[in-house]
């Protein structure tokens, strides 16, 4: 019960916030009808009670499965079992992200099902389950992280030139969408799990981190050689205005509440089994500890099935219909001024933040304040999001135009930084694109394309993730930068 109370005020700081505003907004310049308004209330309940009810089954389920897998795969010593267990585990888990479930839908319903939940899912699974193959030969065999980084980028940005601007965006949207609260700690549990079985303690400590930047790497390719290879034609997105608009406030919740179950069981049902295989075969925990991670795992697809169904019955559509009284009503700099009060609140009322800039202020030794890195990454964010909704507005303003100078920045700096922070940076995107940012503000961009003449929903609709996903690379390699500096100037000192 402690655990479940402490998850819920965490969860409700992250969500209130984006209550309020949306609430002060209906009073005053963008009111919505009764129906809308009352239904996304009742998605944030369902938000709150689900993400509550997933993030606790993570911590008691899933984290302990990452790490029981992770010690296992490291015993082993076999290059082969390594590798198999690599892929089908990073497929499972990915297939179990509610983030990528949401921008999976969005992808469906912008295009019409030209690209299809389903097979953008197996797709960046599929990226996962590669990628995580090479995230765990860089530990066993001591890799440079910064290295592969390096080759990773370059061969996107080739992509990146052959690919068209739906399907970057859509790549880069699904990097981040896909480092969310189900993967990060399972990736993050196995990593420890294998670099806790080397005997050097300071190479443990800097390759538990890095991980999930390349498994984000992964996506991004694979949805790129996806594209070239299918020459998928897609035509211009187009948003319904009157979606769900008119019937009952239930109405919506009851159509979707079966197919979301259906979903959520298959996506957790792969992880579930092969636990309970190898518990059989080879974990044998005792009793106790295999109840509370089952008691976990149940947590975790109640949450989930709560958490999508508030999401696609509730809080999408008063999101798009935001973006879209903004852009088309009022003035487009309001819109720009908005989507960054946006991106600071989410990222200052993200759980997840509060760990990262406690985990930093520990590594550094308080050299660098907790508030520094949470003001540092709150102005990031909120420019990730103001930038987007600029190229929204824009003609012309592409989202190679941030991100190719923005790659080429984050990538140098990894060669200057401490290693550590390199890790901990590329990390940090699944931190800030949190599930306010890919739910909420994802329909509110999209919205505001949708809204704005010259504007395409699918090419500036998308593509706020990958913004929010890069800007804290670059913010926490700085402060690593500095951390460098003033630990310099202190050896001179003394």
């Amino acid at each position: 019960m402690n655990a479940l109370t402490e998850k819920f005020k965490n969860v409700l700081y992250a969500i209130l916030p984006v209550t309020i505003i949306v609430t002060i907004l209906h009073f005053t310049v963008t009111p919505f009808s009764p129906v809308v308004l009352f239904r996304f209330y009742l998605g944030t309940v369902l938000i709150s009670g689900g993400l509550t009810l997933f993030l606790t089954g993570v911590d008691l389920g899933v984290e302990p499965i990452g790490q029981q897998m992770g010690r296992e795969m490291a015993r082993s010593n076999r290059l082969w079992v390594i590798v198999i267990a690599s892929l089908v585990l990073g497929f499972f888990i990915s297939v179990a992200e509610p983030a990528l479930h949401v921008l999976a839908a969005q992808v469906d319903l912008v295009t019409d099902g030209a690209i299809s939940k389903t097979s953008l899912i197996v797709i960046v699974s599929g990226g996962i389950a590669a990628l995580l193959v090479l995230g765990v030969l860089r530990i066993v065999y001591n890799l440079p992280l910064y290295r592969i980084l390096t080759v990773l980028y370059a061969l996107i940005f080739i992509l990146v030139i052959f690919t068209s601007d739906i399907f970057t965006a859509i790549a880069f949207d699904a990097s981040g969408a896909t480092t969310g609260a189900f993967a990060v700690p399972f990736i993050f549990a196995l990593s420890l799990g294998i670099s806790a079985m080397k005997r050097d303690s300071k190479a443990s400590e800097k390759d538990s981190f890095g991980m999930v930047s390349i498994v984000s790497a992964g996506v991004i390719l694979m949805v790129l050689l996806t594209s070239l290879i299918r020459q998928s034609e897609v035509a211009d997105g187009v948003l319904d205005l009157n979606a769900g608009a008119d019937g009952s406030l239930l109405a919506p919740f009851a159509r979707q509440l079966p197919v979301t179950a259906f979903e959520s069981l298959i996506a957790l049902l792969p992880l579930i089994i092969l636990f309970y295989t190898f518990q059989i075969i080879r974990f044998k925990l005792p009793r106790n500890r295999l109840r509370v991670i089952s008691i976990g795992l149940a947590y975790s697809l109640i949450g989930l099935i709560l958490f999508l169904l508030g999401v696609q019955a509730g809080f999408m559509q008063l999101g798009i219909e935001l973006g879209q009284k903004l852009a088309g009503g009022y003035s487009r700099w309001l819109l720009v001024s908005l989507s960054f009060v946006l991106g600071l609140v989410t990222i200052l009322t993200e759980p997840a933040v509060y760990v990262l800039t406690k985990q930093i202020e520990e590594v550094t030794s308080g050299s660098i304040h907790r508030r520094l890195v949470l003001g540092a990454l709150a102005l990031g964010v909120g420019l990730a999001v103001a930038l987007s909704a600029l190229r929204v507005v824009i003609p012309g303003l592409q989202l190679w135009h941030y991100l190719v100078p923005g790659y080429l920045l984050a990538v140098g700096l990894s060669y200057i930084v401490p290693k550590l922070f390199v890790g901990i940076a590329f990390d940090s995107g699944g931190v800030a694109s949190g599930p306010m940012t890919g739910t909420f503000i994802l329909a509110f961009i999209q919205g505001s394309a949708d809204a704005v003449e010259g504007a395409n929903v699918l090419i500036d609709g998308f593509g706020m993730i990958a913004m929010v996903a890069m800007m804290p690379i670059i913010t926490l390699q700085i402060l690593g930068f500095i951390y460098k500096i003033k630990t310099v100037k202190r050896g001179i000192d003394t």
